[in-house]
């Protein structure tokens, strides 16, 4: 299974020298096993959710990474149902947030409040305090109460009168958000979609796919209802494949390469704002996850071009001119993979 957005091949351009052997973390019965237990997740979704494989490997990708994921598509193509099913799936702490106008940031951090038995302020934890938290429409709340969020998916900790508290490991940002209806909406800004490692679009599922749903529904599937998904991995096998995606080998043409394209959306005449240097390691970050679920010790071209879309369509930014001639993120970043060139 390919990562959604993989660009289009260009020709060879120069040999690289792969590892004969893989390192020690990738080729231990530990690894192999949370491999086999993290890659199990796409078929115990599946029980719930169809078609939507790419979305799930992307997911366990930004658990591997520590990161997290913008998670975009219309509405009713099972974006929450995913991540709930995700979760229990991984057996974590699971809190959902409906992002509204008036929610509040101590909604979603937690807050003190004044107990009048001890005369004293407690703090009250909020959702915030999770393994994995859906933030179910993020763009619909103003952007103080996004920017709550700020520190939390960046320092793992919430500061409230100044004092720091440590938030669950793992920790998950999986946030959703509309892709056609912009009224009453506040876009995010730069900084926090920079935050994001990963923006996946959820598609509409096929002709074949639609008919699965409908069959499921009609003989009596009902999505609030998960108990047929069992956990199948936890905490400790995702920590192994932390520590073994850490010894995936990147060879310095590869570094290169994914330097060369973030360096190539800084001068597109498309875009005004290019990749940053974080966005690039993002890039990487992502492509050792997908290297080592793949079962390989060390990092290629092609995963750097199959990781390009998901970990940069959202940190560019188009030309008003190139947008009004049709242009989009994802075909800006298609063409600059076919113009660089690749390591072979």
């Amino acid at each position: 299974m390919t990562m959604p957005g993989a660009g289009p091949e260009p020709g060879p351009q120069q040999t690289i020298a792969y590892p004969s052997r893989l390192p020690g973390a990738e080729r231990s019965a530990g690894g192999d096993t949370a491999r086999a237990s993290l890659a199990s997740l796409r078929t115990e979704v599946a029980k719930a959710v169809v078609g939507q494989d790419a979305v799930v490997t992307g997911l366990v990708i930004a658990l591997l990474c520590r990161g997290h994921v913008l998670l975009e598509g219309v509405p009713g193509v099972a974006k929450t149902l995913l991540v709930r099913t995700m979760a229990t799936a991984l057996s974590m702490d699971f809190k959902r947030v409906q992002f509204t106008p008036d929610l509040m940031p101590g909604d979603v951090t937690g807050s003190l409040v004044y107990d009048a038995k001890t005369s004293e302020f407690e703090f009250h934890e909020g959702p915030v305090f999770t393994n994995l938290l859906l933030a179910d429409e993020i763009n619909r709340t103003p952007p103080k109460t996004q920017a709550a969020l700020l520190e939390a998916m960046e320092e793992r900790q919430v500061s409230v009168e100044g004092a720091a508290r440590m938030l669950p490991d793992p920790f998950i940002v999986a946030a959703t958000q509309n892709p056609i209806e912009y009224e009453g909406t506040y876009q995010l800004p730069e900084a926090q979609l920079d935050r994001f490692l990963l923006k996946l679009t959820v598609p509409l599922p096929s002709r074949e796919q639609e008919i699965a749903v409908l069959e499921r529904h009609a003989l009596g599937f009902d999505p609030r209802d998960l108990s047929q998904i069992k956990a199948v991995t936890s905490a400790d096998d995702l920590a192994v494949g932390r520590a073994a995606v850490a010894q995936v080998h990147v060879g310095p043409e590869v570094l290169g390469y994914a330097v060369d394209i973030a360096r190539a959306t800084r001068q597109s005449p498309s875009l005004r704002m290019g990749v940053s240097p974080r966005g690039a390691t993002a890039l990487l970050a992502a492509s050792r996850a997908w290297a080592w679920l793949s079962g390989r010790g060390y990092v290629t071209p092609d995963d750097i071009k199959a990781l390009a879309l998901p970990a940069l369509r959202h940190r560019i930014q188009l030309r008003p001119e190139a947008e009004l001639e049709g242009a989009t993120p994802d075909g800006v970043l298609d063409g600059i993979l076919t113009a660089v060139p690749v390591p072979r």
